[in-house]
C-alpha cells in the first residue's frame, strides 16, 4: 500500500504522474488529502481522495509514502502532523519516502537528509540539511527518493516503481508509456 498526500496547493503533475504509474503497475496507492477529501492544486485542479490524513492507518501493509511539492502545498504537508506521524514510521520502519519539487525540504527539516545524496526543487537546496546536494532528476538514497519538479515527474514515477518492483518493471513501463 502507498500513501500519496495531497495538501491544498500540491503541484498536479508530481502527485497524479506517480499515482499513475504506480497504479498501471498494479500497486495499492492510495490518495489521502490533507485537512479535507477535495484537495485543490496549485493550479487550481481539484482532486478527491480516497482517504483523508487523520484516517489513514500506519500499518505494516504501507510500502512507501509520496510527497509532491508546490507551494503552499508543501508547506501544509509538513505542518500536518498526519503527515509527520507518517513520515516518522516510514524512517523509523525502513519503508520507502519519495518527495518532489519542494517536498525534500520537509525530510531536511527532520534532518533525515543528513549524509545522504538528495534532489530538490531549485532554490530548495539549503533547506535540505546535511545532504550531498546532487543535479540529477531522481536520487535515490537507502529508502529515500528524492526529485526535482514537475518535469521530473515520470524519471521520480519510474524511480518508485523500480524501488518498489524492480529495474526491469521501471524499464518496461518506461517503454510501455513511449518515455524514451
Amino acid at each position: 500500500m502507498i500513501y500519496v498526500y495531497l495538501a491544498k496547493g500540491f503541484e498536479e503533475t508530481e502527485a497524479i504522474t506517480p499515482i499513475d504509474l504506480l497504479r498501471r503497475c498494479g500497486r495499492d496507492v492510495i490518495t489521502v488529502g490533507v485537512g479535507d477529501n477535495i484537495i485543490v492544486g496549485s493550479h487550481d485542479i481539484p482532486v478527491v481522495t480516497d482517504t483523508i490524513a487523520q484516517e489513514a492507518p500506519l500499518t505494516d501493509e504501507l510500502e512507501m509514502i509520496v510527497l509532491p511539492g508546490g507551494m503552499p502545498g508543501t508547506l501544509n504537508l509538513e505542518k500536518n502532523p498526519y503527515v509527520q506521524a507518517a513520515i516518522d514510521y516510514c524512517s523509523e520502519n525502513g519503508k520507502f519516502i519519495g518527495a518532489i519539487c519542494a517536498a525534500p525540504s520537509i525530510l531536511g527539516h527532520k534532518g533525515l537528509l543528513k549524509g545522504k545524496k538528495a534532489v530538490c526543487y531549485e532554490g530548495f537546496e539549503s533547506q535540505l540539511e546535511g545532504a550531498e546536494i546532487g543535479s540529477e532528476p531522481v536520487v535515490r538514497d537507502g529508502n529515500i527518493i528524492t526529485s526535482r519538479g514537475a518535469g521530473t515527474a515520470v524519471d521520480f514515477g519510474l524511480k518508485l516503481v523500480e524501488a518498489l518492483l524492480s529495474e526491469n518493471e521501471s524499464e518496461r513501463l518506461r517503454k510501455a508509456i513511449l518515455c524514451d
